[in-house]
C-alpha cells in the first residue's frame, strides 16, 4: 500500500468528538458525518483538504468515546491514512474495522510542517518527506491480516468478500 498526500497536523489527545462532534453521531451516513470531519478542532478542514491528504497527529489519537463514526468521518473525508505517535485502543481497531489505514511514528510529527507532502510505503514501512532531506522514517508495516481488512473496505466488506468464496 503506498499512500502520498498533503499533511494535516493535529496535537495530542485528538478526541473522538473532535474528529466527529457528537451532535452529529445520530446519523452513519459517511457522506454526511465527513462534512463535518474535525471542524471543532480545525473549522475549515473540509474546506482545505483534498482527497488523498494524510492526518499527522501526536499521541492518543482517537481517544474519548468509542465510536465508529470517528474513522467513518476521517475516511469519507477523503483522509487516506493518519499517522500519530500512538493511538486509543479502540480507535485503532476500529480504523481497520472501517477500512482506514492508521500507522505509528514516534518522531514524524516533530520532522513535519502542515502542508508538507509526504509518501507512505505501508508494505516496506517507511514514510519520505518530499523536499525535506529527512532519511526515510521506520514505520511498521500493517499486518497482513489487517491489509486484507484496509483492501476489501473494511471488516464488512470483508466478511461478505470472504463469504462468497466459500
Amino acid at each position: 500500500m503506498k499512500l502520498k498526500g498533503k499533511v494535516w497536523k493535529f496535537g495530542d489527545h485528538v478526541n473522538t468528538d473532535l474528529i466527529i462532534p457528537a451532535r452529529y453521531i445520530n446519523s452513519s451516513d459517511p457522506a454526511f458525518l465527513a462534512v463535518h470531519c474535525m471542524e471543532d478542532a480545525d473549522p475549515d478542514f473540509i474546506k482545505k483538504m483534498c482527497p488523498g491528504d494524510i492526518v499527522v497527529a501526536g499521541e492518543n489519537f482517537g481517544c474519548g468515546s468509542s465510536r465508529e463514526h470517528a474513522p467513518i468521518a476521517l475516511k469519507a473525508a477523503g483522509v487516506a491514512c493518519v499517522i500519530a505517535r500512538g493511538f486509543a485502543r479502540i480507535f485503532y481497531r476500529s480504523s481497520f474495522n472501517m477500512g482506514l489505514p492508521i500507522f505509528e511514528s514516534k518522531t514524524l510529527c516533530d520532522l513535519v510542517q502542515e502542508g508538507d507532502e509526504i509518501e507512505v510505503d505501508g508494505d516496506a514501512g517507511v514514510i519520505t518527506i518530499s523536499g525535506k532531506e529527512a532519511g526515510p522514517i521506520k514505520i511498521e508495516p500493517i499486518p497482513p491480516f489487517m491489509q486484507e481488512l484496509v483492501a476489501a473496505g473494511g471488516i464488512m466488506p470483508y466478511l461478505v468478500k470472504k463469504r462468497s468464496r466459500g
